[in-house]
């Protein structure tokens, strides 16, 4: 796969990104692992970065070594933000919107994963499908007016993840309230967030909204803190001996598709992008294989009223 890489055979690294002096970057999740490289290296070409993290005081910490790593003159705030609760993300999109004049790219990074036993969020939703998938949705559909105007980018971090549980959306019983697995839940909520993309897409093109760019993509099998911070015993295990195999890469890797995605230019938006190499978990980042169900168009379409409806954020497309 890597040989046909339209990056070349070391594919796409942030070499390619030029100064990005006056642009501003949103990104979640960002005080660790793929997030915390994704805006270090966007603060080192000169960008703008607005972090949206659920722990404040790691926030302020993030911020401190940032500073100590690339000189106080970075551009870079945090406000407090937890995915999991709808009212914290329509709090924290009304201050981004208060605090900044554009949106170069907005990249939804943050997520938990592999959560052991059944959660239920404050509004209602299994915590995987709440965290990962409902409140992104709400956080861009919020966001979505100023990164029109922009002439922006939503970025979705997805996970392969979308192509190991059942493959579709159980609309029946949406919080496996009946046969709940940590994987089959996990699954779900990333293959929600990767349809979405391209059902957004959809209704961006009949709009003629074209400015707007979407994409999804994933960072591959990379060492980060997203398993031992929710999942259980065994999975904290098997990751933490698969972190000390070549079947893992460093979270910088990881975090170069979202990096991508965000500022190379000319882009397919119709890609999944990650890394090529085996099982595509590390190697040369760049387009692979997305499986035909993550662009099922009647799952997609009942998936996006569903969540327009549970949400009550409507897109106005």
């Amino acid at each position: 796969m890597s040989e046909t890489n339209q990056f070349g055979k070391k594919g796409w690294t942030p070499d390619r990104i030029g100064s990005l002096k006056g642009k501003t970057y949103v990104i979640t999740g960002t005080t660790s692992g793929t997030g915390y490289e994704a805006a270090k290296i966007l603060l080192l070409k000169g960008a703008k970065v607005v972090m949206l993290n659920r722990n404040s005081k790691k926030s302020e910490v993030t911020i401190s070594t940032l500073k100590q790593e690339l000189g106080s003159q970075i551009d870079v705030t945090a406000i407090q933000m937890d995915l999991s609760e709808q009212a914290s993300v329509k709090k924290a999109a009304k201050e981004v919107l208060n605090s900044v004049s554009q949106i170069d790219a907005l990249l939804c990074n943050a997520a938990i994963a592999q959560v052991p036993k059944q959660q239920i969020t404050v509004d209602g939703w299994e915590s995987q499908m709440g965290t990962n998938y409902f409140g992104h949705f709400t956080l861009q559909g919020l966001l979505y007016p100023l990164i029109e105007k922009s002439k922006g980018r939503i970025v979705t971090v997805g996970s392969m993840g979308y192509d190991m549980g059942i493959k579709t959306i159980k609309f029946d019983d949406l919080n496996w309230d009946n046969d709940y697995t940590p994987n089959d839940a996990y699954s779900q909520s990333k293959l929600a967030q990767i349809m979405t993309v391209y059902e957004l897409q959809d209704k961006l093109n009949k709009a003629g909204k074209t400015e707007v760019k979407v994409y999804a993509c994933h960072p591959g099998s990379s060492r980060t803190s997203l398993i031992s911070t929710s999942g259980s015993f065994m999975m904290k295990l098997i990751f933490g001996l698969m972190k000390l195999s070549p079947l893992t890469q460093p979270a910088e890797n990881g975090a170069y598709p979202q990096l991508m995605c965000a500022t190379e230019p000319n882009l397919d938006q119709t890609a999944f992008y990650g890394p090529t190499g085996r099982s595509n978990w590390v190697g040369p980042v760049g387009a692979h294989k997305l499986e035909p169900h993550a662009k099922d168009k009647a799952v997609a379409e009942r998936l996006w009223a569903l969540s327009e409806e549970q949400t009550g954020v409507n897109w106005n497309l």
